[in-house]
């Protein structure tokens, strides 16, 4: 059974649109960025699963990572595939040495 990915979340991806307030959590960045490190180019509910993190509030970081040249996402037969750039997998190191 394939599961519909919600429209709210996939638009928070298609436009790359952030509220100019939003300040990602340093905590939820290292939860996200040690999975990927983990499981390069996984895919949106398995990222969302592994870090216990709901589909709004991950999007919402995927983008701001996207922003930054950290991660690339690929919306491929309604399944969003994650995974981090060469600049992500620096940032992936520094960060882990943080935590």
């Amino acid at each position: 059974m394939s599961k519909t990915i919600n429209p709210k979340v996939v638009e928070i991806l298609k436009t790359k649109s952030l509220v100019p307030t939003f300040d990602p959590s340093m905590k939820t960045l290292m939860r996200i960025v040690k999975f990927m490190k983990e499981n390069p180019s996984e895919g949106k509910t398995q990222l969302a699963l592994d870090t216990k993190l709901n589909y709004a509030r991950l999007a919402k970081h995927i983008v701001w990572m996207e922003k930054k040249g950290l991660v690339e996402s690929v919306i491929e037969d309604n399944k969003i595939n994650i995974s981090l750039t060469s600049t992500g997998i620096d940032f992936a190191k520094i960060i882990s040495k943080i935590s």
